[in-house]
């Protein structure tokens, strides 16, 4: 039995429902909506980075003993009824440095790539960029996003334009079947690359919600140079992150307030 806080993969599994059948513009219209649903009413600067939130939000409740990774040891605190307990002075270390190095990202005029393919990160990754105006990606992570990012650029360009066509009404001479597969086809590819339609260059680091769901992302991230912030589970290698932050990347209580943090040092920074 997992202990309070820790949620089994079942128990999130939320199906995404995008059965769009309109316009594009639907699909951003409905994206507008969920985004209202934490960050885009979240007060910054009530936010409490606290060891006390920490726990409250079991952050530190980590996977079982035996899937733990060695290179997790100097992270965790101690191992209770099989359970890895994550050291919460670590995480707040670690969250710190990964804040200090966003503020000063930002304040630099780079943008960080928010990742979360995971079922439960969806959601908080879409909404905690969208309210910060970050590029994201929260479906499969498409091969060559960075390491071919010239013809990924030439393909959202290509998005951007038609939508705009699409609103101006440009494919009313085509026909009706013709002008349901252009439909069709956009809201394919919005669903695959809305997230990252506006990127117009490499990001100054991408955010990763898991190391194991999201490592293509990270992967191509280290190739490129791009440097990586991710939230550490015990079942992960943490060595290879440039910013590893210890914490459960399981519950959607503990991925909320990380991202919360993440979210303030982004305000903050826009806000000086």
């Amino acid at each position: 039995m997992l202990p309070q806080g820790r949620i089994s993969a079942g128990q999130t599994n939320m199906v995404e429902k995008n059965a769009q059948t309109a316009a594009p513009q639907a699909v951003v219209a409905k994206k507008m909506v969920e985004r209202e649903s934490y960050f885009a009413s979240l007060d910054a600067s009530k936010i409490e980075f606290t060891l006390e939130e920490m726990m409250k939000n079991g952050v530190h409740f980590g996977h079982q003993k035996a899937r733990r990774n060695p290179k997790m040891d100097e992270y965790i605190f101690t191992t209770r009824k099989g359970i890895n307990i994550i050291d919460l002075q670590k995480t707040q270390e670690k969250m710190q440095e990964a804040i200090d190095f966003i503020k000063a990202l930002k304040k630099s005029g780079k943008s960080v790539l928010f990742v979360g393919t995971k079922i439960q990160a969806k959601d908080l990754i879409r909404d905690v960029a969208q309210v910060s105006g970050m590029p994201f990606v929260t479906e499969r992570w498409l091969g060559g996003t960075f390491t071919n990012f010239k013809i990924i650029r030439g393909r959202t360009r290509y998005l951007v334009e038609s939508q705009d066509k699409l609103a101006r009404n440009e494919y009313k001479k085509y026909t009706k079947f013709e002008q349901m597969k252009k439909i069709e086809e956009l809201e394919k590819m919005e669903k695959r690359m809305g997230g990252i339609k506006f990127m117009t260059e490499l990001p100054g680091a991408i955010f990763a919600a898991s190391i194991k769901e999201d490592n293509l992302a990270i992967i191509e991230a280290r190739k490129m140079g791009v440097p990586v912030i991710a939230i550490a589970d015990t079942n992960t290698d943490p060595t290879k992150i440039d910013f590893p932050i210890p914490a459960n990347d399981d519950a959607i209580s503990s991925l909320r307030l990380i991202l919360s943090y993440v979210f303030k040092a982004i305000v903050e920074a826009q806000n000086k």
